[in-house]
């Protein structure tokens, strides 16, 4: 596999407009569970073009999005300068280059599945000050509950460069229990959905890692296929996108 950090370089605009943002249930769950307040200090860690990081800010709170990939970090600058409060790292997850005990909770939003977890965690423990938190984050797609959505998956299956070896849920309960070194974890699903027309449907495959991009032998006939697929399944110009959103959070032991 590519450099994971690399992943994302050139999907950057498609990435801002047309990926999901999270509900504001993470955030309720964690100021209800975990005693997140406005003074709390938050890691975002593999924060990309800041979704997850703005809900923080909007919160309050003082965020280091630490983001490796330079394109997506620039966006994340630019869309989030108007707060104050927002410090972007140039760092990865292995190696935060943050203060030891200086954050109250280290986030990922749709990030997890791409960070070495041995090491991951041994940061994510130097840097929480003691009871800090870590939230794990996923918008995970629904592929079974439509026949467009059926439709959609087949589609990533017959065209992608990689989808099922790097699709996020390959992490389970079993990986988040081994991460968090005990059965002491817990898990919040919300539902989550965006509804798209058709060039909004395109903007949302072509964001992700694993969609073949111009030039690659699958690029024409996977947009075809979108069309094709598209086109049976809109009602009055429209599809909808359904997600479960998974959030694991918990403290180390």
């Amino acid at each position: 596999m590519t450099d994971p950090t690399q992943r994302f370089s050139n999907r950057v605009e498609d990435y801002i407009k047309y990926r999901p943002g999270y509900p504001s249930d993470v955030i309720e769950t964690l100021r209800d569970e975990c005693g997140l307040v406005a003074d709390s200090v938050v890691a975002d860690v593999g924060s990309g073009t800041g979704i997850l990081t703005e809900m923080f800010l909007r919160n309050g709170n003082q965020v280091y999005g630490a983001e490796p990939n330079r394109e997506m970090r620039e966006a994340a600058e630019r869309l989030l300068k108007a707060y104050p409060r927002f410090r972007s790292v140039t760092a990865r997850a292995e190696e935060t280059t943050l203060d030891n005990a200086s954050v109250d909770f280290v986030t990922a939003g749709q990030a997890f599945h791409w960070f070495d977890r041995e090491k991951a965690k041994e940061e994510f423990a130097r840097i929480l000050k003691p009871g800090g938190w870590v939230a794990l984050i996923w918008n995970e797609r629904v592929t079974t509950t439509t026949p467009f959505l059926i439709a959609y998956e087949q589609l990533l299956k017959d065209y992608s460069t990689d989808y099922e070896q790097v699709d996020h849920r390959r992490i389970d309960a079993d990986v988040i229990r081994v991460f968090f070194g005990s059965d002491d974890f817990r898990l919040k699903q919300f539902e989550n959905i965006q509804v798209f027309d058709y060039e909004g449907l395109k903007g949302r495959l072509l964001s992700s890692s694993y969609a073949p991009q111009a030039g690659h032998p699958n690029y024409e006939p996977m947009l075809a296929e979108l069309q094709k697929i598209f086109q049976a399944h809109q009602r009055k110009g429209f599809v909808d996108f359904e997600y479960v959103t998974l959030m694991y959070y918990g403290q180390f032991d």
